[in-house]
């Protein structure tokens, strides 16, 4: 199956302290260049990865990957900006679209690769497919050609979670008890939570340092 990413890491982190967390360090490596390289070893036609703040510092680290780099001029404006700017970035002729956040440390190329499975294997009438951990939604997302295009005819505030509350019989949750979809970084203090969980240390590269 051809499809394609968006991953989104316009946000200005204001929960972080105002720093750019897809720039994290997980045993060396920033998360944005993780992501792209987990997403391009599932098989990912195309990765755009959309930025707004932080963007050359966030591009610097992407250096010399096959991406394409999305700019959102006003990142402010929400994450449906970001989602619809990637949409349409999209190239037109791909059968899914995953779409990414950029602050999930344990994901990696085999639990991409069998959310795509599962999208591939649902019936005709469903258009997203999702993770659903013990009862919890998680991340990424994966939706048809048709949710796209859906999506991208609606007004500017119109994203993901609006089509699937409004296409609720559409929407395929796929249960497992994989938490590599559920685990997130949303404020500081999940950092040493992340460590105590895991076992694993996320560090800050050296000019974002506290």
């Amino acid at each position: 199956m051809n499809w394609a990413a968006v991953v989104l890491a316009a946000g200005a982190g204001s929960r972080m302290g105002h720093r750019p967390k897809s720039l994290l360090l997980l045993d060396g490596e920033p998360l944005i260049r993780r992501h792209v390289r987990h997403l391009q070893q599932a098989g990912a036609a195309s990765v755009q990865v959309v930025l707004g703040h932080y963007a050359s510092d966030i591009a610097a680290a992407l250096a010399g990957l096959d991406i394409q780099i999305v700019h959102n001029p006003r990142p402010d404006d929400g994450l449906v900006s970001s989602q619809r700017l990637g949409l349409q970035a999209v190239p037109g002729h791909t059968e899914g679209v995953l779409m990414m956040l950029a602050d999930q440390p344990l994901l990696n190329a085999a639990d991409i690769t069998t959310l795509v499975a599962s999208f591939a294997a649902r019936p005709a009438d469903k258009h997203m497919v999702f993770p659903m951990v013990d009862g919890m939604p998680g991340n990424p997302v994966m939706l048809s050609h048709t949710a796209r295009e859906a999506i991208l005819s609606q007004g500017p505030d119109f994203g993901c979670k609006e089509w699937r509350q409004a296409h609720k019989p559409q929407v395929l949750p796929f249960a497992t008890d994989n938490n590599h979809y559920t685990t997130d970084l949303d404020h500081l203090e999940d950092l040493a939570l992340f460590t105590l969980r895991t076992g694993l240390r996320l560090t800050w590269p050296p000019a974002w340092a506290p």
